[in-house]
């Protein structure tokens, strides 16, 4: 289990109980200890039950938890980066906090349609005559005798 709340940046808390810790066998850096000592962890933490997203707020954290998220409403942080156990703790616990402040963060405004002005438009097309006049200069010269 992880034994404490995780505090996220805009001060919310999320409960302890909605956090499981297991620790695995990793891969990569180690040397001999990579065989002995189970270092990577694997942080699980329950949001749909967890009581703390509203149901667009889940919905976005789903989105943007991708392959993470499991159809039991479950995110599943794997951390191994680091040689320690308490390392791989820590940095799984950084990565699902920042998930989710990032899932929490308000979508941004739907975008407004703007138009063109007209002296936009008059230069685009002056300038498109132009380049038109120059690519027709390139054209083979006829001699008129």
């Amino acid at each position: 289990m992880a034994g404490d709340a995780l505090r996220l940046a805009n001060g919310a808390e999320l409960p302890a109980w909605t956090l499981t810790e297991a620790f695995i066998h990793a891969s990569g850096p180690g040397g001999q200890n990579v065989n002995k000592v189970a270092t990577s962890v694997q942080l699980r933490f329950q949001a749909r039950g967890s009581g703390v997203f509203t149901d667009a707020q889940f919905a976005r954290l789903m989105r943007l938890a991708g392959r993470r998220a499991t159809k039991a409403g479950e995110i599943v942080i794997e951390a191994s980066r680091y040689r320690t156990r308490e390392r791989n703790r820590q940095d799984a616990r950084e990565r699902l906090a920042a998930l989710i402040d990032k899932a929490l963060q308000p979508p941004p405004p739907p975008r407004r349609k703007t138009r063109p002005t007209r002296g936009s438009v008059e230069r685009r097309l002056k300038a498109k005559a132009g380049r038109s006049a120059i690519k027709k200069m390139r054209g083979s010269v006829h001699d008129d005798e």
